[in-house]
């Protein structure tokens, strides 16, 4: 077994470009960790490094339930590596197409709340999408963590261009053209396609997402969300705005989406639109109490 630090490697969560992220074993404090190294061919690469450990520092200054904390550093053979939170539940990569309606829009919101507080830190993600939320099955119910922000960018930095960086499926138009600036609404609009994601068991616009298409061109409206999955009937209104090309026709919060979701999850499904009382059943009702009333009376005399 591969030893980095004190900290006893055991399993492979996840691999990027850049990072491998592992289960680890931590002797001293007999617990499971997360352990995230940066990868051999990057480490000698002054730009990404530092990228690198400002995540380790970002993620350790945010803190919060809602986001994967840091809680340790260190450097082995030149290669950086930092330690978190070991997060039992695996990510909401493992939910897509296994979700009923009620569960993905409270997964989706959930994942936004988790958002948010980046958001109220300053920070926005640009790389929000299922692999990167984390689902702790250790509450109940299941709490969704923000994870990975090796791609985040501070607000007060994120009104020029930037290099591009995320995932193409996820990524809003302003941040996959290049077109302007971006700030929050591009993480609110990855989150739509994650509940897009979670809900139908596909990408709202397939691997690629809009960032094929020209800045002149038109992008499509997201396709419907099928009926047959007895999704809320608001749903496909919601998002649409989510999705929307342009930055100001959706939810203006990460937080505002998140409660719009669930407000579709508790009274916007079909099955939640009430009955009518007949006729007869009032009639019916009335002659029921009219008889217990009338049994009643008897038996006190």
């Amino acid at each position: 077994m591969r030893k980095l630090g004190r900290y006893l490697l055991e399993d492979r969560l996840g691999a990027g470009s850049f990072a491998t992220v592992w289960r680890a074993y931590d002797p001293e404090l007999d617990t499971d960790v997360a352990v995230k190294v940066l990868a051999d061919n990057w480490a000698s690469n002054a730009d990404v490094r530092q990228r690198f450990l400002a995540e380790a520092r970002l993620l350790r200054r945010i803190s919060s339930p809602r986001v994967v904390r840091v809680h340790d550093v260190g450097v082995q053979d030149d290669r950086p590596y930092f330690v978190m939170d070991y997060v039992r539940g695996g990510t909401l990569a493992e939910k897509v197409g296994h979700c009923r309606p009620e569960e993905a829009l409270r997964l989706a919101a959930e994942a936004g709340y988790a958002v948010q507080v980046l958001h109220d830190a300053g920070v926005v993600h640009r790389d929000i999408k299922p692999s990167n939320l984390l689902l702790d099955v250790g509450r109940t119910p299941a709490a969704v963590l923000v994870a990975d922000l090796g791609s985040a960018k501070q607000l007060a930095d994120a009104s020029g261009l930037t290099v591009t960086t995320g995932t193409p499926a996820y990524m809003a138009p302003e941040q996959a053209l290049q077109t302007g600036g971006f700030d929050n609404r591009a993480d609110v609009y990855a989150l739509g396609v994650v509940a897009y994601e979670l809900l139908t068991g596909r990408k709202p616009f397939g691997p690629a997402g809009r960032a094929t298409l020209a800045p002149t061109q038109t992008p499509p409206p997201p396709p419907r969300v099928p009926s047959e999955l007895g999704a809320p009937n608001g749903i496909d209104t919601l998002l649409r705005a989510a999705l929307s090309a342009k930055p100001e026709n959706r939810p203006q919060t990460a937080q505002s989406f998140a409660d719009a979701l669930l407000s579709q999850g508790e009274g916007g499904h079909p099955s939640a639109t009430p009955t009518r009382t007949t006729p007869l059943a009032i009639w019916l009702t009335a002659a029921a109490v009219f008889l217990l009333t009338t049994v009643l009376t008897w038996w006190a005399r």
